[in-house]
């Protein structure tokens, strides 16, 4: 139909009552024209106003007309006009049916009859004899207005409460909220005061209230100056102007709420603000919406979420408007949506800013000195707390020893406290010692992944040194990959990378959100930081509570006397082993040491080890190494006495491990003669010293067997032995466990074929009765894994699929009770034939409580604790092969290896250990003791002594000697388990 005939296409914009539309034109406009057109001849029940009620079928009959056009493209043609009143009457067509028509058909509405139209100066509906003969089939079969059935006009009639028909001051906002905070409620929107403000039914109570959308504010509509409250033409009689009465009518409140906004002086609309409402009006106004409240402002009003639907999705109000550059991100009604929301609304802002979308056509971005750094993400080891939002990480894809290995990280969007600058005089900040502590002992020797984010150019307010500082910082964002629960208790969110760094610092009030510019690069995770802020204020913790931060007065050794530092000796002998915490590595051999007990700073050398010297090959690689190792950590230290500069000499234990061991294994340290008779791993050292010799690593790569003279007699080569490389699987009683070897290919052979298998449902009763003695495939309990294991008992014959079978899996030395559909026949190819990779061991020259005995818990505990780590690899030298056993016929049985065992990465004797903590002692010397035997035992005594004069474990009520040295049968009771 062209617009040269009258007929017109539009889309339907609101449904204000059910005898009334208004319809917007199709033009491509940011504002298309629109009418509102009242259906020709008919007269729909009126809605209520204030003080009255609503006509029978009155909200039905409007929401008949908004379900059926609402959002709908038309064709309409207006008919005639009633100049008095100022209304246009149509007839409209929502694709080939006459809308008036299915109004009237389905009993919503009343034909006006001709001589009524006439009499109040309208004409009439071209269509009107259709329409008067579906009006009598609506009435012959009671459909809507004309239903038959009883009470059914009373009914139809809405029990509305006061703030629809009354005082809208009558709404309880707080109250509304707290039944309502965070649920989507069902609404109906009735007006749009501008882009960011609707009018609303809550159903189905029908409060008609005002709420803003949160997050967004849009620009305003303007208003126009009305100086009277008259009700809209919407809701008169359609085509009647012979009612004065009504026209003057009071208004309902969802009418007053419409007009409230319109004062006695016209203000024109902001820039975009019409486009604003107009985008609102399209998307919300006559839909059916969610709303969800978030909160209440001072004033009493409603904050909320409005929700649209869009097809098949729902849609953010606020964030389309922000998107599409109809509103600003507003931070006081934002704060009160959780953080994602928050978090694109403010994305979408800065995207809009970014594209200069409408309202921000003119927007200029700030100069800033911040730049993002794209795909610089990596995982390391924390290795140094340079303060409480700067650390130090070693890259894991960096090959150890490199310049790049290290790489500062400052975190994203946190500034925490100065630490200050003892040399220059510079006092630290309030709280910044505690911050930096806090993250010491949270994060050093801990795997993180660090998401780069941005770097800054310093400017002089952000340096010490002043204007001539032109550092790029780096910024990222940290997350603890495997956080304990002390980390997530500081967190209140966990990101799937891990638990965010920079908020359990701000969380704890150890440092603030940076409030950043717009276009200025900020954490990704910004809004968290947000959250963790505002809980950390109203939690008054760190730097935002009352009280004064505590005051530690530590006393620097370093910078003092040497005889000051010779005062200080006798405090730090008097426990033969003080904690320290390693404050910075001078070099490989030499460290500064904080000794918290005695309140301290000391310059601190290994005793007896040295490593190269400044500007000497591998000096850097030794710092690194010892970096990556102690820098930070707690460690164990025992002072032997302090040279003539006031350094101390003494060794340092990380772990229970001798820190030189790991200097000496890799080839950067040598042992010196002088001092070695002090140290109390001397055997230990001697042995990591000789295995880099025999390597030839580093500083020993040109050493030639033989050229270099023994310094001590303790130095003398040992009886060449089977060194092994082993990971324990199994720990029992009485200092027994097992073994497999390191890097052997059989275990990984094994598992490939194991995990291969087919595995088949439980095997009928009677077709597989395996016998003790038999290989068999278990599932194992803890991980329903399948292994190769040993029957070691059962019943004679299978009479159930819950018979209990003992099994001993012979890779890995544990022992358990399965039932018989938890058991398979095994592949010939994993059978006898295939021997068993768990190897049962002993600890040499030490006896072991058994569990039976006093401690014999507590020992294989311990045993398990230092040996159960994951894949951790030990040196085991194999002193003694016992064979007596026989063939294996269960745990504890066959033959026994009788080892030394040693940590590789500590480089500590756990036979050692095991004395040392009083867990063991020593076995008997005897006459006919080869010269090796009488060797060892002299190299243990000393820790079994240290034990004795501790009063640790079996020697609490001092030396109290068993003759009975024999051992004891082994232990069946599995204590530990790698698996």
């Amino acid at each position: 139909m062209a617009a040269s005939t009258g007929w017109l296409r539009g889309r339907v914009k609101a449904v204000p009552s059910g005898d009334s539309l208004v319809i917007m034109g199709n033009i491509k406009a940011e504002i298309p024209p629109e009418k509102t057109i009242t259906l020709s001849s008919l007269m729909a029940p009126r809605l209520a106003r204030r003080g009255g009620i609503d006509e029978p079928f009155a909200w039905d009959s409007r929401e008949y007309l908004r379900n059926l056009c609402i959002g709908k493209e038309v064709t309409f043609k207006v008919d005639y006009t009633v100049p008095s009143i100022g209304r246009e009457f149509g007839t409209v067509f929502l694709a080939d049916n006459n809308v008036a028509k299915l109004v009237v058909s389905a009993g919503w509405a009343k034909v006006r009859e001709p001589g009524q139209q006439q009499k109040a100066g309208g004409e009439v509906s071209p269509y009107l004899s259709e329409l008067l003969q579906v009006e009598l089939q609506a009435k012959e079969q009671g459909l809507g207005r004309w239903s038959k059935a009883e009470g059914a006009a009373e009914r139809s009639i809405r029990d509305l409460p006061p703030s629809a028909v009354g005082d809208p001051t009558n709404i309880d906002s707080m109250a509304l909220l707290a039944k309502n905070k965070g649920k989507p409620m069902e609404a109906v929107v009735e007006h749009v005061r501008d882009g960011t403000t609707v009018r609303c039914y809550l159903l189905p109570e029908f409060q008609f209230v005002q709420v803003f959308v949160a997050g967004a504010q849009s620009p305003s509509a303007g208003r126009r100056a009305m100086m009277t409250e008259t009700a809209p033409a919407a809701s008169e009689t359609n085509g009647d102007s012979s009612t004065p009465a009504d026209a003057s009518a009071p208004l309902t409140s969802a009418q007053r709420l419409a007009t409230s906004s319109l004062q006695n002086t016209d203000k024109p609309p902001e820039p975009f603000g019409r486009e604003a409402k107009h985008y609102t009006e399209c998307r919300v106004l006559n839909r059916d919406v969610r709303i969800v409240l978030e909160g209440v402002d001072g004033k009493g009003n409603l904050v909320g979420s409005v929700f649209y639907p869009d097809g098949d999705a729902a849609k953010d109000l606020g964030l389309e408007l922000i998107q599409n550059g109809y509103a600003k991100y507003v931070d006081w009604s934002a704060s009160m949506m959780d953080a994602e929301g928050k978090k694109r609304m403010k994305d979408a802002e800065l995207q809009a800013k970014k594209d200069r979308l409408r309202m921000w056509d003119n927007y200029v971005a700030p100069i800033s000195n911040s730049r993002a750094i794209i795909n610089q993400n990596f995982t390391g080891k924390v290795v140094e707390v340079v303060s409480g939002d700067c650390i130090v990480v070693a890259d894991d894809s960096v090959p150890y020893g490199s310049p790049n290995a290290e790489r500062r990280v400052n975190l994203s969007s946190v500034r925490s406290f100065k630490v200050g600058n003892p040399k220059t005089g510079v006092k630290p900040d309030k709280y910044a010692l505690e911050a930096k502590e806090f993250l010491r002992t949270r994060l050093i020797g801990r795997q993180v992944n660090v998401i780069m984010e941005y770097s800054r150019k310093l400017t002089p307010a952000d340096s010490l040194t002043g204007p001539a500082d032109s550092r790029v910082l780096d910024f990222g964002s940290v997350f603890l990959t495997s956080p304990s629960k002390a980390d997530a208790e500081d967190s209140a969110s966990q990101q799937t990378q891990g638990i965010n760094v920079g908020e359990m610092v701000v969380a704890r009030g150890f440092g603030n959100v940076i409030k950043h510019r717009d276009f200025e690069e900020r954490s990704s995770y910004y809004d968290a930081l947000l959250v963790a802020e505002s809980r950390a204020l109203a939690a008054k913790k760190g730097v935002h509570s009352l009280k004064e931060a505590p005051v530690m007065h530590i006393t620097d050794l370093t910078t003092g006397s040497a005889k000051k530092a010779r005062d200080f000796l006798p405090f730090l002998q008097k426990s033969r082993r003080l904690p320290a915490v390693v404050e910075y590595v001078l070099s490989g051999h030499r460290f500064k040491l904080l000794i918290p007990k005695e309140t301290c700073s000391i310059a601190f050398s290994l005793s007896g080890v040295r490593c190269p010297g400044r500007n000497e090959p591998y000096s850097e690689e030794a710092i690194a190494l010892m970096r990556r190792k102690i820098l930070q950590r707690d460690v164990e230290i025992e002072v032997e006495t302090v040279d003539r500069t006031g350094t101390f000499l003494g060794s340092i234990w990380e772990s229970k491990s001798n820190v030189a061991i790991s200097l000496l294994e890799a080839g950067l340290a040598k042992l010196q003669s002088f001092g070695a008779d002090r140290i109390t791993d001397i055997h230990l050292l001697s042995q990591a010293e000789q295995n880099a010799k025999r390597q030839k690593l580093k500083i020993w790569e040109n050493y030639v067997e033989g050229q270099e003279a023994e310094t001590n007699g303790s130095h003398a080569a040992e009886k060449d032995k089977e060194v092994l490389k082993v990971v324990v699987t199994e720990v029992l009683g009485g200092g027994k466990f097992y073994v497999q070897l390191a890097g052997d290919n059989k275990v990984s052979s094994i598992q490939q074929q194991l995990a291969s298998l087919t595995i088949r449902e439980a095997p009928v009763l009677g077709a597989f009765n395996p016998s003790k003695g038999d290989l068999v495939l278990a599932q194992f309990s803890l991980d329903n894994s399948w292994n190769r294991a040993m029957v070691v008992n059962g019943p004679r014959s299978v009479s159930s699929l819950n018979d209990k079978f003992e099994v001993f899996y012979i890779d890995y030395g544990n022992q358990e009770t399965v039932p018989y559909s938890h058991l398979r026949p095994i592949d010939p190819s994993l059978g006898p034939a295939v021997p068993g990779l768990a190897q049962l061991c002993s600890l040499a020259y030490i006896k072991v409580p058994d569990l039976s005995e006093d401690f014999g818990e507590e020992a294989a505990a311990y045993l398990s604790e230092c040996t159960l780590n994951a894949s951790k690899e030990f040196r085991a030298m194999v002193e003694e092969k016992d064979t007596t056993g026989g063939k294996t016929k269960g745990q504890g049985t066959g033959t026994v290896l009788y080892l030394t065992l040693v940590d590789v990465e500590a480089g500590s004797s756990i036979n050692a250990a095991m004395l040392q903590e009083g867990l063991a002692k020593m076995e008997r010397r005897k006459k006919w003791d080869s010269r090796e035997r009488k060797t060892a035992l002299d190299n243990l005594e000393e820790f079994q002594e240290k034990a004795k004069k501790e009063r640790l474990g079996i020697w609490q009520y001092g030396d109290v000697q068993s003759d009975d040295e024999e051992s004891g049968p082994p232990a069946r009771k599995p204590v530990g388990s790698r698996r």
